[in-house]
């Protein structure tokens, strides 16, 4: 990988994760927000027939923050292995990963042939 690719990728993961780090943000704001807002109610999760809806809406903005702190985490490690000079070599085979992949997805650890397996 040449410097213009490098910084071509470094970019590209700076700002994936930059859009992660807001929609965690986001999110984390809509949990805190259903908690207070429930949190002034008398739902009973069993009783009540927005309890079930409450918690559900909860559970799903909770699994949505989940994915996004787990991108976060790709994009981190992505970047480091940008830094050690590993970025683009499938952490199984060590074959060169596609660009074609890496711009689809820029946080690959393998190659195609290595995912499909």
């Amino acid at each position: 990988m040449d410097e213009l690719e490098e910084t071509a990728a470094r970019e590209r993961l700076v700002a994936l994760r930059s859009q992660a780090v807001g929609r965690l943000a986001a999110l984390r704001g809509d949990v805190a927000d259903i908690v207070d807002a429930s949190r002034d109610s008398n739902a009973d999760d069993e009783h009540d027939p927005d309890g079930a809806t409450i918690a559900f809406e909860r559970a799903q903005v909770e699994a949505f923050a989940r994915d996004a702190a787990a991108q976060v985490e790709e994009v981190d490690a992505a970047l480091a292995r940008l830094d050690a000079g590993t970025y683009g070599t499938c952490a199984t085979c060590r074959a060169p990963i596609a660009a074609a992949r890496l711009a689809a997805r820029p946080t690959a650890r393998t190659c195609i042939p290595c995912a499909s397996t």
